[in-house]
């Protein structure tokens, strides 16, 4: 194997990333291949050579110890089958750092609104394709940041991004399929902030290949001004891992430690009321479970636990758990807008519909599913309903209510047809349910109807409110 080329400066560092190369050629070629590991990842000194015979606790077991501990082995020093099975896989080329790090002197973006271009496209991929795995690439790092990001179609942009083959012009030539996969350069002006990728590679919606998604996340990390992370979850762990299932795909707390201690977290939501300076109380950026004026914009089932849908974010319930876990919605489904407006689960289908604006996404489990998203008005909707304000899908009935300002429509599950005779009022269906609705979702055999900070426990056999409990109280408040 090709030894891992040298950084050129801290202005122009690269990250490359290597794929599996297979077991050892021989015991030379396997200890050269160490050296050249230890001394571009862990500063061995160059002139320490034939390490393989020294039994001492000198500089280069010391090496060998630091690597297995930063890499999460069994630290023994020694060279056996699982390290070199580790030091093998792809990694991106940058030296080795503890939890997150930034590059030295902590380059970042003085501005929070970036653009990107992408200069040119590769074979193995539709653009549509390509475009999609750099916007979410963006967007997992706009979701937890100040940052936002706009795409240019010519000129000069903060971040290009190109596929080139061999010497493409920036000292740091690509050296055709199966080795360096791709490199990136901290913020900065000129070359600094672009992306390079190897068109010599195999790029991949899926892990057959090199998952341009993946990939692309973490070199647009380096391009924020994030370095690398001893945290095995962490996307900016060096070693490339693809995925079984990438709608699983998260940041990890490190990630985000790392990326808010250069720009911050995100700002207040868009869609938050403006308030007069004078007038904002205290308090946190991010909603708060117990605030008693929480309101949410969606409420789900998901195979047997409850999704509180607020902003950006959203609450786990378990009822077998009385914390709720918080998390974006961006770390279980990265294409999913925030902000949406309704959602509810078919369980006879696994399938959990969620609505933004006129367009809708079927999700099982943490997977987005193919062909989506979809416009509202396949489902039956006149062209005058614009968004659905909640919905929720009686299981025994097999049956769909979709509620739109003080009207509801119900739809046929097992026809897939909105049934005639709708729109009806949803006062005289839902009596006691006379303001517009947030939420609905189902549990115990009740109907429980959210409008900003209160909830409504509707009977739906007797056709009564049983109760008028806060919107959070499901969070034992």
């Amino acid at each position: 194997m090709k030894s891992l080329p040298i950084l050129l400066s801290l202005s122009v560092a690269v990250c490359s990333a290597y794929p599996l190369d297979g077991t050892a050629r021989g015991e030379d070629d396997s200890m050269d291949f160490v050296q050249q590991y230890l001394e571009n990842y862990y500063n061995l000194a160059k002139d320490v050579k034939q390490f393989v015979r020294r039994k001492d606790s000198g500089p280069v077991v010391k090496k060998i110890q630091e690597m297995q501990k930063f890499l999460g082995l069994k630290v023994t020093g020694k060279l056996d089958s699982s390290t070199l099975e580790v030091m093998h896989k792809p990694r991106c080329g940058f030296p080795d750092v503890g939890h997150f790090s930034t590059f030295p002197g902590t380059p970042k973006w003085m501005k929070t609104h970036l653009t990107y271009r992408i200069v040119n496209y590769t074979q193995d991929l539709p653009k549509d394709d390509v475009d999609s795995a750099m916007e979410k690439a963006l967007k997992v790092w706009e979701e937890v940041t100040p940052l936002t990001f706009s795409r240019i179609y010519q000129g000069e942009a903060d971040i290009m991004i190109s596929f080139a083959v061999g010497e493409h012009g920036d000292f740091a030539a690509f050296d055709g399929p199966g080795k360096v996969l791709a490199h990136a350069y901290a913020p900065g002006p000129g070359i600094n902030g672009d992306a390079h990728f190897d068109d010599d590679e195999q790029w991949t919606k899926d892990t057959k290949g090199a998952n341009l998604f993946l990939i692309a996340a973490h070199e647009l990390g380096h391009s924020l001004g994030l370095y690398h992370s001893a945290n095995t979850d962490a996307l900016m762990y060096p070693l490339y891992n693809p995925l079984t299932d990438l709608a699983r795909f998260r940041l990890s707390q490190d990630d985000v430690n790392g990326i808010q201690s250069l720009y911050g977290p995100p700002p207040a939501s868009p869609d938050d009321p403006v308030v007069p300076t004078e007038s904002v109380p205290p308090g946190p950026e991010t909603p708060t479970m117990c605030d008693p004026a929480l309101s949410f914009d969606a409420v789900s089932t998901l195979r047997g636990e409850t999704l509180f849908f607020k902003d950006r974010h959203f609450w786990r319930k378990s009822f077998r758990t009385l914390e709720p876990e918080f998390d974006l919605i961006s770390s279980f489904w990265p294409s999913l807008p925030s902000g949406v407006d309704a959602a509810y689960e078919v369980t006879s289908k696994d399938t959990v519909f969620i609505f933004k604006g006129n367009q809708f996404w079927a999700i099982r489990g943490n997977e987005i599913q193919a062909g989506y998203p979809r416009d509202i008005h396949t489902l039956g909707f006149p062209p005058t309903v614009r968004k659905i304000d909640a919905a929720i899908s009686d299981k025994e009935k097999k049956k769909t209510y979709f509620f739109v300002e003080d009207k509801y429509w119900r739809f046929d599950e097992r026809r897939w047809s909105m049934e005639p005779g709708f729109p009806k009022q949803i006062a005289e269906d839902f009596p006691g349910v006379d303001s517009k609705v947030d939420a609905v979702f189902e549990a115990f055999g009740f109907f429980y109807f959210f409008s900003g900070s209160s909830q409504l426990e509707f009977d739906p056999n007797a056709k009564k409110v049983t109760r008028v409990l806060k919107s959070n109280s499901w969070f034992n408040c």
